[in-house]
């Protein structure tokens, strides 16, 4: 499976975004550090939920990095957020 299709599918399971896009960029970040010549290693995600409802911004950055802590590890080299309630 595509790093790209297990964001999506874990933050659908963690979230149940009306609104949820996973972005590859890592063509913007080739020959930079953490690129891989494969791509899916620099990602930008825009997602809409109520469950961050009444959340501040890091702590709504804190429950997605939580979701995708494996592959932040592994996987994911840079992720931007656009989060919204």
């Amino acid at each position: 499976m595509s790093v790209a299709k297990t964001i999506e599918d874990k933050l659908n399971a963690a979230f149940s975004p009306s609104e949820l896009k996973v972005l590859d960029e890592s063509h913007l970040h080739a020959g930079h550090a953490g690129a891989r010549p494969r791509g899916e290693s620099h990602f930008r995600v825009e997602i809409v939920a109520d469950s961050f409802q009444g959340m501040s911004r890091v702590a709504q950055q804190r429950a997605i990095y939580e979701v995708l802590s494996e592959e932040l590890k592994t996987d994911i080299h840079a992720l931007a957020l656009t989060v919204r309630s």
